[in-house]
C-alpha cells in the first residue's frame, strides 16, 4: 500500500527578496538549479507577484508551485551534491521564504 509520502504533491513556494539585488541572484539561483529540478521530476510553468491585499495582510515578492512526484523524490534533490554545490544562490537571494507541501483536491 502506497504512502502518502509515495503521493506527487505540488510545494508552495513564497518567497520575499534580499532588498539589493535578490531577485536578480533568484533568477541565477533558478537556472542553476533548474536542471536539478527537472532531473528529479519537478515541474512548474507559472510564477505570480502579489498585487492588492483583498483580505488580510501578505506583502512576499513572488509565489509559485512545484510539482514533485513524490516527498522521496523530493527528499532526493534535496540531497544531491550538485545542487547543494549550488543551493547558497538561493539563501543569497531571499530574506525569507515559506515552503508549504500541499495536495491537489479538484482540478
Amino acid at each position: 500500500m502506497d504512502s502518502p509520502d509515495d503521493d506527487r504533491f505540488f510545494m508552495l513556494n513564497v518567497l520575499w527578496f534580499r532588498p539589493e539585488g535578490g531577485a536578480a541572484k533568484y533568477k541565477e539561483y533558478l537556472r542553476a538549479a533548474g536542471p536539478f529540478v527537472e532531473k528529479y521530476g519537478g515541474k512548474t510553468d507559472v510564477a505570480y507577484v502579489p498585487e492588492v491585499n483583498m483580505i488580510g495582510e501578505f506583502d512576499a515578492d513572488l509565489v509559485f508551485f512545484v510539482e514533485w512526484p513524490s516527498v522521496k523524490v523530493f527528499m532526493e534533490f534535496v540531497e544531491d551534491p550538485g545542487y547543494k554545490a549550488i543551493r547558497h544562490l538561493r539563501e543569497e537571494a531571499i530574506r525569507d521564504s515559506l515552503l508549504i507541501r500541499c495536495k491537489r483536491i479538484w482540478a
